[in-house]
């Protein structure tokens, strides 16, 4: 059997923008994205701390080191500039692999998203 859980997750970190008119998505800084082993095209759960929401997208890669996470599209509706949210990853492993796994955590500054 097989079992879905927790791959990766970016805890608590700032929006900077939020962009209606794109494509969709999530731009999110490719540090935070290499630190949280994210990558480029996979799907992401945005949870908004601030309203509850939750959304489904997919990560693309923004300017390394710019604390940038903008959420793009349809998704600019449910997160404003500033507000708190996580980003979490799954994975699909086996049952007894999934015993034993640890998912990789990030924890930013919220102030700037900076991982230091």
């Amino acid at each position: 059997m097989q079992i879905q859980v927790v791959k990766s997750k970016i805890h608590r970190v700032s929006v900077t923008g939020a962009d209606l008119n794109y494509i969709g998505s999530i731009t999110i800084d490719e540090a935070l994205m290499e630190a949280a082993n994210i990558v480029e095209g996979e799907k992401v759960q945005i949870v908004n701390v601030n309203n509850g929401e939750r959304l489904e997208t997919y990560a693309i890669k923004g300017p390394k080191d710019t604390g940038e996470i903008t959420l793009n599209g349809p998704a600019a509706r449910k997160v404003h500039r500033g507000d708190i949210i996580i980003i979490i990853s799954y994975g699909i492993i086996d049952f007894e692999e999934a015993k034993k796994f640890r998912p990789t955590l990030v924890f930013p500054n919220e102030k700037d998203n900076s991982l230091t």
